[in-house]
């Protein structure tokens, strides 16, 4: 992970009005977001970009109360998961989705696929637990992809 000069950023400092961020002037707390959400909105912008983006670009279009440095964090985990690319842009990096919705929620199942002992059974509890239109679905794709492999 590259964070040379990330404490720098300009989008760190405080606001002009000197006032540190702190909870709405009407006592509630705001609500805090786990980190699949935080991940899902980092993505959400990215895939929005006409190309690579920075990850000020990114802290910019997300809703503005993300510290840089928690972007740059939000995007080296999306990094590890393969769920986004990066290429090095003088001492940072640009980044780009690696996925559409549909693909990474298709990786996100591997992996958890990965992670179990006894696959078979994975599956197999996975495809008994299907709805009936899904179950169907799923046997086309199969049928689909196996022509497609024979020819």
């Amino acid at each position: 992970m590259d964070t040379a000069g990330a404490s720098h950023h300009p989008h760190n400092e405080l606001p002009h009005d000197n006032v540190p961020p702190g909870p709405p002037s009407d006592g509630r707390r705001p609500r805090k977001r786990g980190q699949g959400e935080l991940e899902a909105q980092v993505l959400a912008v990215l895939r929005s970009a006409n190309g690579p983006a920075t990850a000020g670009w990114v802290q910019e279009h997300l809703d503005g109360d993300l510290a840089y440095t928690t972007v740059i964090t939000i995007l080296s985990r999306l990094y590890e998961k393969k769920c986004v690319t990066r290429a090095r842009q003088g001492r940072s990096y640009t980044w780009t989705s690696a996925s559409d919705e549909a693909g990474l929620a298709a990786l996100r199942m591997r992996r958890v696929l990965d992670g179990e002992r006894d696959r078979e059974a994975v599956l197999a509890r996975f495809v008994s637990a299907l709805s009936p239109g899904d179950e169907e679905r799923l046997r086309a794709l199969l049928a689909q992809t196996a022509e497609q492999d024979e020819d």
